[in-house]
């Protein structure tokens, strides 16, 4: 499950190489992120793990991986589903409500406006239509880091988020209760294997330190020449560490 503001593309290096080493990887578009929201109408992110729970509910056994918001229901579905879930990978998130500080020098190029922007009631609405290159390529730039973006990718990204705003907003404006819902993972941690990716010049080792307030068995690494989109910014890497965890941890991805 890729996240904010990207789309599936985001896993475009990643499937390949997870088919090459025996991995049946499906791609999963949460609803609003960079494709009409259709029926769904909370962005709770307890909600949409169960949404997600339903869409996978013919699978006994997989792995999950997610980026950015995706993360955040990739633990949630692994909460609620511990029997199913082998291992989860999370990519470039640090979960509503959990306190960490961005390392340097992921601090001097990881966007800290687009949060507040986005939860603030109606402002987005007035501004972002007409300027979606500006507000989407703005925080797709800067959150990428010296290593930058396919301008392709950066493309197709703007434009798959044209007529989407207000459900995007959505996984925003459902803060107060997304915080609710992790932290009542602090009290009872997960002990499903999860792998914290983080890029050095975006979250970086914020991920895992984030994640050990919610999970007992967090592996953390950081790919040091990258920023919020490591399995596009250097793919091969990216793709080893993530098929190394998860045949050690015995998972057959989904």
């Amino acid at each position: 499950m890729h996240g904010w503001p990207v789309t599936e593309a985001h896993w475009r290096e990643l499937v390949p190489r997870l088919l090459a080493h025996g991995f049946m990887p499906v791609p999963i578009t949460l609803p609003g992120l960079g494709k009409p929201a259709g029926n769904m109408s909370s962005f709770r992110k307890t909600d949409l793990a169960r949404w997600l729970g339903n869409e996978v509910g013919g699978l006994t056994r997989f792995s999950i991986v997610g980026h950015d918001w995706g993360g955040t229901v990739a633990l949630l579905l692994a909460a609620a589903m511990p029997e199913s879930v082998n291992a989860v990978v999370i990519e470039e998130e640090v979960l509503p409500g959990i306190d960490v500080d961005i390392p340097a020098p992921g601090a001097g190029h990881y966007p800290s406006w687009h949060g507040p922007f986005n939860r603030a009631p109606g402002l987005a609405e007035q501004l972002v239509p007409g300027r979606e290159d500006a507000y989407y390529g703005t925080f797709l730039q800067q959150s990428a880091g010296p290593a930058g973006l396919d301008p392709d990718a950066v493309r197709s990204y703007v434009d798959a988020y044209v007529g989407v705003l207000e459900a995007g907003l959505g996984y925003y404006r459902s803060r107060a209760d997304d915080i609710a819902d992790v932290r009542r993972l602090e009290d009872n941690p997960i002990h499903t294997p999860v792998l914290a990716v983080g890029g050095r010049y975006a979250i970086g080792h914020a991920v895992a330190d984030g994640l050990r307030t919610l999970a007992t068995n967090v592996t953390g690494i950081v790919l040091e020449e990258l920023g919020h989109y490591p399995a596009e910014q250097q793919p091969a890497l990216t793709a080893e560490v993530i098929v190394d965890f998860l045949l050690r941890a015995g998972g057959d991805g989904a």
